[in-house]
């Protein structure tokens, strides 16, 4: 069993108890993710707590055995998923500047889907922040939750409420995308590595 799976059970069988466990596992990282989708360290921890709150809400109606088998992860997502969206009706969610240990995760990921974004330099590392940012909703959650959160495909597909195969078809649109928004810089620093 994972760590998830055991932490579920412990919640199943005394949810006040384990609780604050469930918390400190996950409140940075759902932090970071609400932070990223409205730009604002005030409302990504406002909407951080609300996810804690809907979750235990939520773990308080459900049955023993459905808690027990509850996926925490992918769960805790689509809620905070769901809290940021209802925060900003209507308004363009948009991420925040990435620290570099995020950026170089992603630039990771980035990289193995296209080798030769592995010349984008450090300074670079800035403009695929501005360029995630850049890319429409659908895109850039997708590839936040799958190479910036770390969820696999089918956790991402289950935080986002869609079929693994689009949420593929997103993470893999948004690569590209991103790919199509850096390959100025990328020829740019291709031809001056040619010349110099």
């Amino acid at each position: 069993m994972t760590d998830d799976t055991n932490l579920a059970v412990r919640l199943a069988s005394d949810l006040d108890a384990h609780f604050e466990e469930l918390v400190r596992a996950f409140q940075d990282r759902l932090y970071g993710f609400a932070l990223r989708l409205t730009r604002s360290p005030q409302d990504a921890e406002e909407s951080a707590q609300d996810t804690f709150v809907r979750a235990y809400r939520a773990l308080q109606r459900y049955p023993a055995d459905r808690v027990a088998t509850i996926k925490l992860k992918p769960w805790l997502y689509q809620i905070a998923l769901n809290v940021v969206r209802n925060r900003v009706r209507g308004a363009q969610l948009t991420q925040v500047a990435m620290d570099a240990p995020v950026a170089d995760r992603l630039a990771a990921n980035v990289r193995e889907e296209q080798p030769e974004l592995a010349i984008v330099g450090a300074e670079s590392l800035d403009r695929l922040g501005e360029a995630l940012k850049e890319l429409p909703e659908r895109y850039s959650t997708a590839v936040v939750l799958r190479h910036v959160q770390g969820l696999s495909y089918v956790e991402a597909a289950e935080a986002l409420g869609q079929p693994v195969g689009t949420t593929k078809s997103d993470v893999h649109r948004g690569l590209r995308l991103l790919r199509a928004a850096l390959e100025p810089e990328l020829q740019s620093l291709v031809m001056g590595e040619q010349y110099a």
